[in-house]
């Protein structure tokens, strides 16, 4: 990551000290980093995925409707981050690593650098209480 824009370095050392889950992307949607909350969630190590484009980090874990409809990429908070680069809020269903079907929400807001410069974007995630 040392090639990255200072912006992005310092996004992932928030993550990493976070207790909420946490997902990095650049401009392109490629996933940067996952931090240990949000490896528990999706049931794999961020270590044993690596960087990731977001054609498979967008359909990886299923994401589904309250219907049980498969989700298109671009109904995704952060998908709709990375094209409008504004916050997006969602909630839908995920199918972990390991299975198991939890319902989510995410927030998803822009990473804006120095000057103006868009740079990625952070996804929060958390198990939501709706079920």
């Amino acid at each position: 990551m040392s090639s990255q824009q200072i912006e992005l370095i310092l996004s992932r050392q928030l993550a990493d000290s976070l207790s909420i889950p946490v997902f990095l992307v650049d401009t392109n949607g490629t996933l940067l980093f996952y931090n240990e909350p949000a490896e528990e969630i999706l049931g794999m190590r961020y270590e044993e995925t690596g960087s990731m484009p977001p054609e498979e980090w967008s359909t990886k874990f299923q994401p589904q409707s309250n219907d049980g409809k498969i989700l298109d990429p671009s109904e995704l908070p952060l998908v709709q981050t990375l094209k409008e680069k504004t916050p997006s809020h969602g909630e839908f269903w995920i199918k972990s690593m390991n299975g198991e079907m939890l319902k989510i929400s995410v927030t998803s807001y822009p990473i804006i650098g120095r000057p103006s410069r868009f740079l990625g974007a952070v996804a929060l995630f958390w198990k939501s209480s709706n079920t």
